[in-house]
């Protein structure tokens, strides 16, 4: 009888689709559904993981933590034998952050002892080393996010950031005591575990080894915790569990490509940067002109409708200081705006014949996601570690990329463009 192997339950719209390419490149089935669904799945034909993409890194802490609890009952209700809290590789969350609740809020509704933290992604710079979040080599609080206008980051020690928004005390496992037998690892969380009712664990993370590690100590938990780093560790393992692997969907289709960043980070503004030198149809849009109304959304679209070009690139991203100067207007203000402007630009895209969407940063992503209107995606190759190509399920004519700010190689623009056309695409 086929099952649900994993229920994934992820915190925003791109790091779902990460977390389903890791599974798929191992030859998991992955379905990815925006929301939780509302009927149960009707007769598996094969084992697979489903992922629920919520919206719940930024949203009132009580909504988020509702939210995922009603997407894990789902996924308990449809068969799933194994849960997974996915949040960014980066943690994006502040001292009243939903991670904590959320992770709580499970362990108590399903009587879980404990879990583990695990948001390292190696093969995208992130790891965890003595408890420590690392990107690139430098600690998580001195990166460039300590700027990030939502979730600033303020420590690199998990166990810090845990304390203010979790309940529970954590365990390290660090890299050495890694190095240990199973038995013996087992033998130092039974002892910390003692007349606790919950706890976390940490364990290090610092190249793959210790992601076989992990998911042999911890791979049959009820509950996992983290970033997409242990899923193609856990995809092996259920392949070797379970005997079975699909086949990749195809990444091509026909019709015009669409490029829609928001994000700011300085992987993203260099991608930017890389497509605008080697092509010249691209458009800024400036979140000042749109406040006084220079500058509309209608506007935006007419300028792109005209556009004889395969791929067009709009982008709201910028640099730090002048995304302080355009916050002066207010926070809030500026972030709807921004999203409203390129959601209703991708709805027109695709109503238009843009068959290929693809989108950078995870709350453009989810804005975009949002007004498309689509439930449920198979998920295809990745053009980057963390970024699949999505078939829209309701669509199969659109392809759809969406990529975490941080994700993605210089020229991943133009690579997303050229691994989704179609061989029947003709320039007008």
């Amino acid at each position: 009888m086929s099952k649900i192997l994993l229920g994934i339950v992820a915190d925003d719209f791109s790091g779902a689709s990460d977390a389903a390419s890791f599974l798929v490149k191992q030859g998991i089935k992955t379905l990815l559904f925006n929301g939780v669904p509302k009927a149960p799945i009707e007769d598996l034909k094969e084992d697979m993981a489903i992922v629920v993409a919520l919206k719940t890194r930024t949203e009132e802490t009580s909504k988020a933590v509702s939210e995922s609890l009603a997407a894990f009952q789902w996924l308990k209700q449809n068969g799933a034998k194994q849960f997974f809290v996915k949040y960014c590789s980066t943690f994006d969350s502040t001292k009243v952050g939903n991670i904590g609740p959320i992770i709580d809020s499970v362990l108590e509704k399903y009587g879980i002892n404990y879990t583990i933290l695990a948001p390292a992604l190696p093969v995208n710079g992130r790891i965890v080393k003595d408890g420590h979040l690392i990107v690139n080599g430098v600690p998580l609080h001195e990166t460039h996010m300590r700027f990030h206008p939502l979730t600033p980051m303020w420590d690199s020690d998990l166990a810090n950031l845990m304390e203010p928004q979790g309940k529970y005390q954590s365990l390290k496992i660090n890299h050495e005591l890694l190095e240990l037998s199973n038995e013996e690892i087992l033998k130092i969380i039974e002892e910390f575990g003692q007349n606790k009712e919950h706890f976390y664990i940490i364990p290090d993370y610092i190249e793959e080894k210790h992601a076989v590690k992990i998911v042999e100590l911890f791979g049959d938990l009820p509950l996992l915790t983290g970033g997409s780093g242990l899923m193609e560790e856990l995809g092996r393992k259920y392949i070797s569990e379970n005997n079975s692997k699909s086949d990749y969907v195809a990444s091509s289709t026909n019709g015009k490509a669409i490029i829609l960043a928001g994000s700011c980070s300085a992987a993203t503004l260099q991608q930017i940067e890389e497509f605008k030198s080697n092509h010249d149809t691209h458009f800024r849009i400036d979140p000042l002109e749109l406040i006084n109304g220079k500058q509309t959304k209608e506007k935006l679209w007419k300028q792109i409708e005209a556009c004889n070009a395969e791929a067009v690139l709009v982008y709201s991203s910028d640099k730090p200081d002048s995304v302080k100067e355009a916050q002066r207007a207010g926070v809030e203000k500026v972030s709807e705006l921004l999203e409203q402007t390129t959601a209703y630009l991708a709805k027109k895209a695709v109503e238009s014949g843009f068959n290929r969407i693809i989108v950078a940063g995870g709350e453009t992503s989810g804005a975009v996601t949002k007004i498309l209107g689509y439930d449920a995606y198979i998920i295809g190759e990745s053009i980057a570690p963390g970024v699949p190509i999505m078939v829209p399920m309701e669509n199969k004519n659109v392809r759809l990329v969406l990529k975490s700010g941080n994700f993605g190689q210089k020229d991943f623009f133009m690579r997303a463009v050229d691994m989704t056309k179609g061989d029947l695409y003709v320039k007008p």
